[in-house]
């Protein structure tokens, strides 16, 4: 390698490294906590409601038709939109259904939901 690959001492910028974890973490926190944590203020829902209520409109599940298993909608929303783990989107699925939950339930549940 040449020399003058190597940028002059002036050019570079001295952190330490607990300085730049401590700004890389607060950084990375406030964009999970914007992007999942907080509800959109345009709709009020979290990209796990939107993911859901998307993946059953794909999969037809509106209020003209039958019911399917939560499992059905769950494993579709898993495969497809959220691939982190079935428990979250169970979660949000029945708070979704739940009118003390919601203003409006989102999600007609039926039977053992």
């Amino acid at each position: 390698m040449s020399e003058s690959a190597i940028p002059p001492r002036a050019d570079r910028v001295t952190v330490t490294i607990e300085e730049e974890l401590k700004n890389s973490y607060l950084a990375y926190a406030m964009s999970v906590i914007i992007g999942r944590a907080l509800p959109d203020v345009r709709d009020g829902l979290k990209p796990v409601h939107r993911r859901i209520l998307y993946g059953m409109w794909e999969t037809g599940t509106t209020a003209g038709r039958g019911y399917k298993k939560s499992a059905r909608i769950v494993g579709d929303v898993m495969g497809k939109y959220h691939p982190h783990g079935d428990q979250a989107i169970y979660d949000t699925a029945v708070r979704l259904a739940q009118d003390f939950s919601m203003r409006h339930p989102l999600i007609d549940g039926q039977g053992n939901f």
